[in-house]
C-alpha cells in the first residue's frame, strides 16, 4: 500500500506495546507521513505503560511526527468511565472473561472512532469522497488478525505483517536501534486473559492494583463464571500460590484491538 501519497491520510491506533511503538518507529525511517494518532485509553493499563506513553510522545514530536492524542470513553454525561468503574458499578467482570470482547470494542475502538469522527480533517477528507488509512500494529507472527481491509470509511493497513515481514523479534529490534527502550506488555492489570505467572507478578509489582483487580472479582455477579479466569479466581491463585503449578509464558497480546 503507497501511503506516501499526499492526498492518504493516515492516522495510528497507538497501542502503547512493542508492535505499535516499532511500527511508528519505522514510519520514520520509511518516511511515510502520519496526520494523528491516538491512544485509547482503558484507565487500567500498568503504570509502565503510562510511563512510556510519556517518554515515546516526546520521542515522536522530536522525530516530526505529531503528538499521541489519549481518548477515553465517555458516559452520558460527556465524563470520562473507566473500564474498571463500569465492572464495579455493573457488578460484572470485563467481557474477555465471558468469552467475549465487548470491553475493547467499547473501551478502544469506540472512543477513537468518535475522536476521529468529530475531526475536521477527517471529515474533510470523506467529504470529498476519499478513504483514510488506518495503521494498525499487528506483526508477521499474527496472520491471523487484521482480516478487514477495508469499509465504507477506511482502508486499515497493517504494514509489519502486510508489506514488512517484521515479527516480534524485528520489532524489538526496530526499537533498540532507536535508542529507546522496550515498553512492557500493554494490558488492563485486571485482564482476564493475564497468565498465572503475570498475575504473581502484578501481586509482587504492583499490589495495590491485585487489590483493585480483585475488587473487581469479588464486586462481580460470579453465578456463570468461577472469577477473573472464568474458571478460577485470581484471588484464590493470591491465597494458594504455592499450589498453581505454571510456566512463564512468552509475552502475548491480551487480543485487544486498536483499531478494527
Amino acid at each position: 500500500m503507497n501511503t506516501n501519497d499526499g492526498e492518504i491520510m493516515n492516522i495510528v491506533a497507538y497501542g502503547g506495546g512493542i508492535n505499535s511503538t516499532a511500527m511508528l518507529i519505522e514510519c520514520v525511517n520509511r518516511n511515510i507521513k502520519i496526520d494523528l494518532i491516538l491512544f485509547a485509553d482503558t484507565g487500567g493499563e500498568k503504570p509502565h505503560t503510562y510511563e512510556y506513553l510519556k517518554t515515546f510522545r516526546k520521542w515522536c514530536i522530536e522525530n516530526g511526527l505529531p503528538k499521541i492524542i489519549t481518548v477515553q470513553q465517555v458516559n452520558q454525561y460527556g465524563t470520562a468511565i473507566t473500564l474498571e468503574q463500569l465492572c464495579l458499578n455493573k457488578h460484572m467482570l470485563p467481557s474477555l472473561a465471558y468469552g467475549h470482547k465487548a470491553c475493547s470494542g467499547k473501551h478502544k475502538i469506540a472512543p477513537q472512532d468518535k475522536y476521529v469522527n468529530n475531526w475536521l480533517p477527517a471529515k474533510s477528507e470523506w467529504k470529498a469522497g476519499r478513504k483514510i488509512t488506518k495503521l494498525i500494529g499487528y506483526d508477521a507472527d499474527e496472520p491471523h488478525r487484521g482480516n478487514i481491509k477495508i469499509d465504507k470509511k477506511y482502508n486499515y493497513w497493517h504494514p509489519l505483517k502486510d508489506d514488512w515481514d517484521m515479527g516480534r523479534d524485528e520489532c524489538i529490534k526496530t526499537i533498540k536501534n532507536s535508542g529507546l527502550c522496550l515498553p512492557g506488555k500493554s494490558a488492563c492489570f485486571y485482564c482476564p486473559s493475564s497468565h498465572k505467572s503475570e498475575i504473581l507478578e502484578l501481586q509482587d509489582m504492583y499490589p495495590q492494583l491485585m487489590d483493585r483487580a480483585i475488587a473487581i472479582e469479588q464486586g462481580a455477579d460470579l453465578r456463570v463464571i468461577k472469577g477473573l479466569a472464568r474458571r478460577w479466581a485470581w484471588k484464590d491463585l493470591i491465597r494458594q500460590k504455592d499450589a498453581f503449578g505454571f510456566e512463564r509464558p512468552p509475552e502475548l497480546s491480551c487480543d485487544c484491538y486498536d483499531g478494527n
